[in-house]
């Protein structure tokens, strides 16, 4: 029987942030939806959010980051992706950010950026459409 593998999330929180709700709602999102989800917990670093995604083979990383540091962390993510020869993890990011990162982060590799009130199915969608297991 050949049977797809399913989408592999990791959700973190990098940096110091210590509020994760959001970040646990979205995680049980993605889990309803299907996809396989590590939730990595609070206050790590990027080089440890990085190691646990390869380590745990996902397909995309999930940065949620209310705490203001997020042009620096998400696009250490995908630097150390880079360096790591497994920039085809795709990064996604949430949070409360000015409207004007938004574009700077998507230059500097962060596929999507979702902002409080984008509803559930609006995120599962976008993974659905644009991750794909990697290694298929």
């Amino acid at each position: 029987m050949n049977k797809e593998r399913r989408i592999r999330v990791l959700v973190a929180k990098p940096g110091l942030d210590g509020h994760d709700r959001g970040a646990r709602i979205i995680a049980r999102a993605y889990r309803d939806a299907g996809f396989e989800v590590v939730y990595s917990g609070l206050h790590q670093t990027p080089e440890e959010v990085v190691q646990a995604a390869i380590q745990e083979d996902v397909d995309m990383i999930g940065l949620s980051s209310l705490a203001g540091a997020h042009m620096y962390l998400f696009p250490r993510v995908v630097e150390l992706l880079k360096e790591k020869n497994a920039d085809d993890i795709v990064v996604c990011g949430g949070g409360i950010f000015p409207e004007e990162d938004i574009p700077k982060l998507k230059n500097a590799g962060i596929k999507e950026v979702f902002t409080p009130g984008t509803p559930l199915t609006e995120i599962v969608n976008w993974v659905k459409e644009n991750v794909k297991p990697r290694g298929l």
